[in-house]
């Protein structure tokens, strides 16, 4: 499948766009001279970041939905097929890390708003999505994962997180299989350990809450300077679309800047 990153009027669309990693891909995108739709809930960090697209030489289209409600979910793929027409790229990174805390202690309603914002949200959006695709039989689809997920036991208190981001990872392996000879990829990306808004509102919850095992292993990730951050993560995404891999579950280290 010829690759569709490259200098030319690419069309693209980032989910958790207005800050963090869904910020730096969009701003990554934005410098092959793609145009962006940056897709989220925050209107004014939202603004932000259609103004770093901008910069960056890139075409900023901002689209404000709460990924929480479904039906804010297609009429935001309705108003991006309106606005950008046939598109090429689909990063659905938004993703809530709470509840965090005891499972029994847990609001059964936040839990519940969490599978539908990292899985539920995504599958919606992807779907209403595919079919300019798979018409045009090109496009390339990547879900934003963790690396909790290769693992479900590494994040104990984090259930409604774990639970979604290893869902997600086989939402997206079986449709690349659906999808497979069609021109269209499917493929996951963690990111790495990030240096973002949601480590650091992890680190300023009461440890008594969320646990304190929780708290210390996100504490250490900052303290022992082993986050990386946002762009790093962004230059390697965007670089790994320049393939035609499907299937796949990719990490930050599939690509080094050592390779650019």
């Amino acid at each position: 499948m010829e690759c569709v990153i490259q200098k030319r009027q690419t069309a693209a669309v980032v989910t958790g766009a207005s800050r963090g990693i869904g910020r730096a891909v969009a701003v990554e995108l934005a410098r092959t001279g793609a145009t962006v739709a940056l897709l989220a809930r925050s209107g004014d960090e939202l603004e932000e970041s259609a103004r770093r697209v901008r910069a960056a030489g890139g075409t900023a289209v901002v689209v404000q939905a709460d990924l929480g409600d479904l039906a804010q979910v297609e009429a935001a793929a309705e108003r991006i097929r309106d606005r950008l027409g046939d598109l090429d790229v689909l990063v659905n990174n938004a993703a809530v890390v709470a509840p965090l805390g005891p499972s029994t202690e847990n609001d059964p309603a936040e839990w519940a708003r969490a599978i539908t914002i990292n899985l539920t949200a995504v599958a919606t959006l992807t779907f209403a999505l595919l079919p300019g695709m798979l018409e045009r039989r090109r496009g390339h689809v990547v879900n934003i994962s963790s690396g909790v997920a290769a693992d479900a036991r590494s994040m104990i208190g984090g259930n409604a997180y774990v639970t979604s981001k290893t869902a997600l990872e086989a939402h997206t392996l079986n449709l690349a299989a659906e999808l497979a000879g069609t021109g269209v990829t499917v493929n996951v990306f963690r990111p790495g350990t990030v240096d973002t808004g949601m480590q650091e509102w992890i680190r300023s919850q009461d440890p008594r809450r969320i646990g304190t095992d929780l708290h210390e292993q996100f504490t250490r990730y900052h303290a022992d300077g082993s986050l990386i951050t946002p762009e790093r993560s962004a230059r390697s995404l965007v670089a790994l679309l320049r393939t035609a891999e499907t299937g796949r579950t990719w990490t930050v280290s599939d690509h080094t800047p050592e390779e650019e």
